[in-house]
């Protein structure tokens, strides 16, 4: 696995991962937009999940090529990676199975979104998050887990509102999970660590 570090830090690779993940987040608040209308300003940072997800990893790879580390953006950006990514796929999965259709769009989430989880672990080597970091971050996804479900400024799948409350309980444990992914790959006293050499 090691083969891919060399080729995740070169700067052609960042700039495209750059380029695709300012294009994801845009895509993704014109998707809510909607949605951002109609919701109250108070919560509005916490509503646009996926995309705020990429744009604090857009953060992260202009820091790596400015040859520097924002960790408080790569704790941001790995713990709500593989939330929303993971959470996309698996409701649009859900969709499938309550409507037995699968069309362009939600299979282009699910690709988007499984890549999304995907591009936040790789690159977990090059982060260097702090306690304190992580400590911010897991409030922050916490607090978005009550906004979302008693609040209720969940992303909008009308077709799933009956299942809500266990949508609710599972988004908790997932939250729970990549605290626990990011605490793993990123806080060990012996994981395996890079410098982002551009």
């Amino acid at each position: 696995m090691k083969w891919i570090y060399p080729i995740l830090a070169n700067r052609v690779v960042l700039w495209l991962l750059l380029i695709v993940n300012i294009a994801g987040t845009i895509y993704g608040y014109i998707w809510y937009k909607w949605q951002m209308v109609d919701t109250p300003p108070i919560f509005l940072p916490f509503v646009p999940d996926s995309p705020t997800a990429s744009l604090f990893f857009v953060f992260v790879l202009i820091a790596f090529l400015l040859g520097k580390n924002w960790p408080l953006f790569e704790a941001l950006a790995i713990v709500t990676l593989i939330k929303y990514g993971i959470w996309a796929v698996v409701m649009n999965i859900l969709v499938f199975q309550v409507t037995g259709e699968l069309d362009i769009i939600a299979l282009m989430l699910i690709v988007s979104h499984g890549a999304m989880a995907i591009q936040g672990m790789l690159y977990a080597p090059f982060y260097r998050i702090k306690t304190w970091h992580f400590v911010v971050t897991a409030i922050w996804t916490l607090h978005n887990d009550v906004i979302d479900y008693v609040f209720f400024m969940l992303p909008r799948y009308p077709i799933l509102d009956l299942y809500t409350p266990q949508i609710g309980y599972f988004t908790f444990w997932l939250s729970i999970f990549s605290l626990g992914i990011t605490a793993y790959l990123c806080l060990r006293n012996n994981r395996f660590t890079l410098k982002m050499n551009i």
